[in-house]
């Protein structure tokens, strides 16, 4: 970690330059890696600002708080630091992870496609009940993902099988002819 502290109308004084390193010692866990940090400390009217910027290869992070008191500002400063360098960690090693995932489902797809062929490989189990087919027509089209819905057809007491026509607007029954 090289650390770099820089001091506008207020002195970087020993006292404060060992605070900073003491407090960054709480991001240097995060890293693996070599990191800039450049700490600009000063003051305005009755204010004291503290100004941290954490240069990394991937990443800049930054942040700045101004208070009365110099130390509670680089303190503050950490905190909003340390929540964002969180936060990007968390959002990263969830994308690594999505990714492993999806490259293990497609290498499982893959082999599963060069050994199973012409098999039934899911099953859905559902209730059939006894509708109008215009009721089953009402209730395919409130079933947005669905392009078929079977049933037992109320007027005949067969299986029926009502279906959505490529065209999107109308519909197609099939019945048994016994």
């Amino acid at each position: 970690m090289n650390i770099k502290i820089t001091g506008k109308d207020l002195k970087a004084t020993d006292a404060i330059k060992d605070y900073v390193e003491k407090k960054l010692e709480r991001i240097q866990k995060y890293f693996e890696e070599e990191f800039d940090v450049n700490v600009t400390i000063k003051a305005e009217k009755n204010m004291q600002i503290a100004e941290i910027h954490v240069i990394t290869k991937a990443n800049t992070y930054r942040a700045v708080t101004e208070h009365k008191d110099l130390y509670a500002s680089i303190d503050k400063d950490i905190d909003i630091l340390e929540g964002q360098i969180r936060k990007a960690k968390t959002k990263r090693d969830r994308i690594n992870k999505e990714e492993s995932i999806k490259i293990k489902e497609s290498a499982n797809i893959s082999s599963n496609e060069k050994e199973i062929t012409d098999e039934i490989l899911k099953t859905i189990y559902y209730d059939i009940k006894p509708i109008a087919p215009e009721d089953a027509k009402l209730k395919l089209e409130d079933m947005r993902g669905n392009n078929f819905l079977t049933f037992i057809n109320v007027d005949t007491g067969k299986v029926n099988v009502i279906f959505r026509l490529k065209d999107g607007k109308n519909f197609g029954l099939v019945e048994p002819e016994n």
